[in-house]
């Protein structure tokens, strides 16, 4: 699990073992085919203990050996329980027609993130229909500071609730071109607000530019962001205005239907 999860997830009396299982699942999740000494190195348990978790997990059908090699893996249990976690989530039912509908628009890949602690979780995706593609899927955490929708989400909120998630961020160095001054952030998520819509200019990965902008609720406050990312050899060919536009109005439609 990375340290922005752990940091974001405040412990509750009584649950000490079930954090426990947690985190090996999501060290799992992180790293699939790991085998004991990786867990060892990612979680901070005895080895002895190792071995009673990953026991239960696979007890439970939701983590598998990978034969005799000594690894493991996600089980699949967890498909059919992610499955209808995705189906049951009302913002992603409710996006989804829109967020496609942007995706033909601009024949690009569009995102639909949610709020998770200290980072945003895709929970839906529509691939571009061209050749080159984003190898992001459901599922995958991103950072606040390095992405269209962790921008966008940030700067839809409160003042004093951003800042107070802000103390909290370790601005890492994703490429180059990430942001990791506290100051300069604060200043592009004024821009954000200006303009309506975040980017993330090669900040997050290399050779890839998006589009961001946040899903409001009735009281205003952001619950998802949707994005539209661009491969950097396609971006001079694209009607950036028309992205701009679109994404906007996208994220307006779904605050509405909520």
């Amino acid at each position: 699990m990375s340290e922005v999860s752990k940091q974001s997830k405040p412990q509750v009396q009584g649950t000490a073992s079930f954090s426990k299982f947690m985190n090996v699942l999501q060290a799992i999740a992180d790293s699939p085919n790991i085998d004991i000494t990786g867990l060892m190195n990612v979680v901070p348990y005895p080895r002895p203990t190792l071995y009673r978790l990953l026991s239960a997990l696979i007890n439970e059908e939701l983590v598998m050996e990978n034969g005799d090699r000594g690894t493991f893996k996600l089980g699949t249990r967890l498909i059919s329980l992610a499955a209808r976690a995705r189906d049951e989530h009302d913002l992603r039912s409710i996006a989804h027609r829109h967020v496609a509908a942007l995706r033909d628009t601009t024949g690009e890949t569009v995102h639909l993130a949610v709020p998770s602690g200290l980072e945003m979780v895709y929970v839906d995706k529509l691939e571009s229909p061209q050749n080159v593609r984003m190898i992001s899927r459901i599922g995958t955490r991103v950072n606040l500071h390095s992405t269209s929708v962790g921008k966008a989400y940030l700067a839809a909120l409160d003042s004093a609730v951003r800042e107070n998630i802000l103390a909290q961020l370790q601005l890492t160095r994703r490429t180059e071109h990430t942001i990791t001054n506290l100051d300069q952030l604060r200043d592009e998520l004024a821009q954000t607000q200006q303009r309506g819509f975040s980017l993330d200019w090669e900040e997050n990965e290399l050779d890839i530019r998006c589009f961001g902008a946040a899903i409001l609720d009735c009281g205003g406050q952001p619950i998802g962001c949707v994005s539209v990312s661009v491969p950097k050899y396609r971006y001079d060919s694209i009607d950036t205005k028309l992205f701009q536009t679109a994404i906007r109005a996208t994220v307006d439609t779904i605050s509405k239907s909520l």
